[in-house]
């Protein structure tokens, strides 16, 4: 049985200057795992997905978004390594993938959990999820296409189930479980497995899309599941699209369910 078609994404380009900053931005990491960060710029962008979008669902309608605070995000995925530094275990399916694979098997409370410990003991709080918004812009690093800078995604460039591809692609690897962080070229921002790898838990509640523009929306509503992004192992290629919105209860866990953290710019 083919696993659930996913819908996908869109964004007007962010403007060469936006670009060229990013490509200079500053990067720091926790002092207690080394978790790495990069700055991601303030800037506006179209957030959903157009009709023309193979497979997209209905719920993703077009419009602006306005991200008016720069912020940290992780370079990678929250790996096991940095999971056990904080929390002292290691939930991981995958534990034989190796210190540098992702953590996986983490409830959005378990992710709360990891946050408040590392802003007690890392010396620089201030570590929180992305929102949704967040997210896909930082997924797209300025691009147009589905994938960011691309309208396809191959198994040599992504950790998704190859036998699934993209809009009549060619099939590829199934890799059958999770890769080493960084396994892959990052996208334009120097962010690695955006598309792919683990499922990312968002501090978004699965709230439906305005039509107009709004400025870092953070989603609130009081529905009973989370958003996560970027796809996985598990999944096809069409899960691991930008624009691509699916959800999690917060108690769920999951071997392609893992994290990636964001930091507030001070």
């Amino acid at each position: 049985m083919r696993k659930r078609a996913f819908s996908g994404g869109w964004v007007i380009a962010v403007s060469s200057l936006v670009l060229a900053a990013a490509a200079s931005l500053d990067r720091r990491s926790d002092p207690l795992t080394g978790m790495p960060f990069v700055l991601i710029p303030a800037a506006e962008f179209e957030m959903g997905t157009p009709l023309t979008e193979p497979q997209r669902e209905a719920q993703e309608t077009l419009h602006r978004v306005k991200i008016t605070r720069p912020f940290y995000l992780g370079i990678h995925e929250v790996t096991q390594r940095e999971w056990r530094a904080v929390m002292g275990n290691n939930p991981s399916n995958f534990a034989t993938c190796g210190q540098d694979c992702p953590v996986e098997r983490i409830t959005f409370f378990d992710v709360q959990r990891l946050i408040a410990e590392l802003d007690k003991r890392s010396g620089w709080p201030g570590f929180r999820l992305p929102t949704e918004a967040e997210w896909e812009y930082a997924c797209r690093a300025g691009g147009a296409e589905a994938f960011g800078a691309s309208s396809t995604l191959s198994t040599d460039e992504a950790n998704y189930d190859g036998r699934y591809p993209y809009a009549g692609g060619p099939q590829g690897q199934h890799r059958s479980s999770t890769t080493p962080v960084g396994s892959f070229a990052p996208n334009r921002w120097g962010l690695f497995d955006m598309s792919g790898n683990v499922w990312e838990w968002t501090a978004d509640d699965h709230c439906p899309y305005p039509s107009g523009t709004v400025s870092d929306p953070a989603g609130s509503c009081g529905t009973a599941v989370k958003v996560i992004r970027g796809g996985s192992w598990f999944f096809g290629a069409d899960s691991a699209r930008c624009g691509l919105r699916y959800t999690h209860r917060p108690q769920d866990q999951g071997f392609s369910l893992g994290v990636r953290l964001a930091h507030d710019a001070k």
